[in-house]
């Protein structure tokens, strides 16, 4: 194992700006490979992501996605903090690939804190009827709710769901990795969706796994 030296934590630091204790954790991980800590330290973005939290991203763009046919069209603001990163490559990339998962998993909200009251007490009525009806015992019942109530949010809000082309990261994870690879604030401000018949009962989910499929390979 190669030995960690000051002179690679101080580069590594100044490339990556991740704290020194990271630095030399990672480096000691990676046996001294500077390029594979820097891509480590941006796999686990997540603190400094958090570190940003309070910064402004007001720049951005409306990514979009029309399935084929017109039958589908989503508009979805992914913001940042400088025009330099709403033009680059992976951050347009990051709004397409919002937009898909709108278009293929249609989700109600952004993010749990913006479902309103009268929704989530709805939805826990509906939990609560079934089960009743499935003759669950009284003292355990408000367990199962509120599992149910934690599974559904993660169904109806879009960065908690499994991102469609790699189910082993949310849609959250895909912003904290931009943000640590690029340095800014990365957020999903809102998004529509339109879909032809929307309202209408003619083909449930068919349509949500036909644009599921298209992302697959």
């Amino acid at each position: 194992m190669a030995a960690v030296t000051m002179e690679m934590v101080k580069e590594l630091r100044e490339r990556t700006g991740a704290g020194i204790m990271d630095c030399k954790k990672v480096l000691a991980e990676m046996d001294g490979d500077i390029e594979n800590a820097i891509s480590e330290l941006q796999k686990r973005g997540i603190a400094k992501a958090a570190k940003k939290a309070g910064r402004i991203a007001a720049e951005g763009l409306v990514g979009h996605y029309i399935h084929m046919g017109g039958r589908v069209a989503v508009l979805v603001e992914v913001n940042c903090e400088t025009d330099f990163v709403a033009r680059g490559e992976e951050f347009q990339a990051l709004c397409e690939d919002v937009a898909m998962q709108i278009a293929a998993m249609s989700p109600a909200y952004v993010r749990p804190e913006e479902i309103p009251q009268a929704d989530a007490d709805a939805q826990k009525e509906i939990f609560l009827a079934q089960v009743k009806e499935e003759g669950k015992p009284a003292n355990i019942a408000p367990k199962i709710v509120e599992g149910k109530m934690a599974k559904w949010k993660k169904e109806v809000c879009l960065i908690d769901q499994p991102f469609i082309k790699n189910d082993e990261k949310t849609i959250d994870d895909l912003c904290k990795q931009l943000t640590a690879t690029t340095g800014e604030k990365i957020t999903i401000r809102r998004f529509v969706r339109f879909e032809v018949g929307e309202g209408l009962q003619k083909r449930g989910n068919d349509l949500a796994a036909e644009v599921a499929e298209m992302t697959q390979g």
